[in-house]
């Protein structure tokens, strides 16, 4: 059994604080809601097509999708005694999730195809959060792998590859990735209960999957 990181190196309760806010804010739910955002900044020209309005309500649209829905399913079964937390801390805890968060990043990535009016990168992203998601519910079934690595771990790769893609200038955005990043893994260090094997794993998944992506899509 894997020991309580929180309980072998006791923090200041500063840390801790900062070390949940990390966690909450970074939640992997809203990574693609934070990837989107991202792009709005970086690649407008891309959206042109639309107008302002119909681009907050693609915003809308993405965060509806992808963070409420999973997460009201997730109170869902936690309000049905399907679970015992809406923390999700069992390895059995998530499969249903999981199952419901690869639903809804597919149909994401199916739309994305569809629209001619937003970056490609999206449709990498999307297909990359899909199959880490396919890819974590399978390795669930060996160790309690960290979703907030395979999220902001994604988030990253994905950022570094528009760079790659599109003739943009990412010098901010890519140094702040990485150094979000670091700080999402120490904060999990901090206040779950993930061993560092489960950390890396998931930092694996969330940047071979969007590489993986990126390759089929470009």
């Amino acid at each position: 059994m894997v020991a309580n990181s929180t309980m072998e190196n006791p923090q200041p309760k500063v840390v801790k604080y900062i070390a949940n806010l990390l966690s909450y804010v970074f939640h992997p739910l809203f990574i693609p809601t934070y990837f989107f955002l991202y792009l709005m900044q970086v690649l407008p020209f891309e959206f042109v097509g639309i107008t302002d309005w119909q681009l907050k309500m693609r915003l809308f649209s993405v965060a509806w999708l992808t963070a409420f829905f999973p997460a009201f399913a997730v109170f869902l079964l936690w309000r049905l005694k399907l679970s015992d937390s809406i923390f999700l801390r069992t390895q059995k805890e998530r499969i249903i999730p999981y199952v419901i968060t690869m639903f809804f990043y597919w149909w994401m990535y199916y739309l994305s195809r569809n629209f001619t009016d937003q970056p490609i990168a999206l449709k990498f992203f999307y297909l990359g959060i899909f199959v880490a998601s396919a890819i974590g519910m399978t390795v669930n079934n060996f160790m309690k792998v960290s979703l907030h690595a395979m999220g902001i771990a994604g988030l990253t790769t994905a950022v570094i590859l528009v760079s790659v893609f599109y003739p943009v200038n990412n010098a901010i955005w890519v140094p702040l990735a990485v150094l979000l990043t670091a700080l999402v893994i120490s904060a999990r260090l901090v206040v779950s209960d993930h061993s560092k094997k489960e950390l890396v794993v998931g930092l694996f998944i969330g940047v071979f999957t969007q590489v993986a992506a990126y390759l089929w899509v470009i």
